[in-house]
């Protein structure tokens, strides 16, 4: 479970900052396969995503085309079966976030960006208790009645393959409360580091079986 997990939220998670985005033009997301997408990040002068495990589709995007937010460029793999869906873009800017899964099952890989968090240097020596807070307040979105019994039960500082950003990949825990009366256990890994001005989460979640 860890793996498959940890493939979706660490092995290619990357975050980069608006500095780099400035000598290329916006873009959709940038599908159709490893080639495509290595293309698109060595437009941005950026290394390539070195690795796609068996059975999964590596997807680039920029978050933040619209005025309203600081653009990022984000990247990660994700199953060959679950859906992408990508911000809104209307004259009033940009809504929404960078999110793929398999939502009949409530299987995600969900973009958050903390708001007012402002930057954090060495997030990697940040407690355990920094890391609790952003990743409940990325499932939480909906609403803190929806889970309980949160809990961070590995953290692990890491090395991006862009100018050795720091990542930090948490395993986590928590129990939903569906709207149906009833608990389901869930897992997940999170990606977390702090690009612009902000910190950013990538992370993902499946139910304990």
């Amino acid at each position: 479970r860890r793996a498959f997990l940890n493939k979706v939220a660490g092995t290619t998670a990357g975050v980069v900052g608006s500095t780099f985005l400035q000598t290329a033009e916006p873009a959709n997301a940038f599908g159709g396969g490893l080639k495509t997408c290595n293309a698109k990040l060595a437009s941005y002068g950026l290394p390539p995503i070195a690795n796609v495990p068996s059975g999964f589709s590596p997807l680039v995007e920029v978050y933040g085309k619209g005025r309203n937010r600081t653009p990022l460029l984000v990247s990660f793999v994700h199953p060959l079966d679950w859906i992408v869906t990508l911000p809104s873009q209307d004259v009033n800017g940009e809504d929404g976030t960078i999110q793929a899964g398999e939502y009949a099952k409530g299987d995600t890989a969900t973009f958050y960006i903390l708001p007012d968090s402002g930057k954090v240097d060495n997030i990697s020596e940040q407690p355990k208790d920094f890391f609790k807070n952003a990743i409940s307040r990325a499932i939480s979105q909906k609403g803190d009645s929806i889970y309980q019994d949160f809990k961070i039960i590995k953290v692990e500082p890491v090395k991006g393959d862009y100018n050795n950003q720091q990542y930090v990949i948490c395993d986590f825990k928590y129990t939903l409360l569906t709207g149906a009366g009833f608990e389901v256990d869930r897992q997940g890994v999170a990606s977390v580091t702090s690009e612009g001005n902000a910190v950013e989460v990538l992370w993902t979640a499946s139910t304990r079986q």
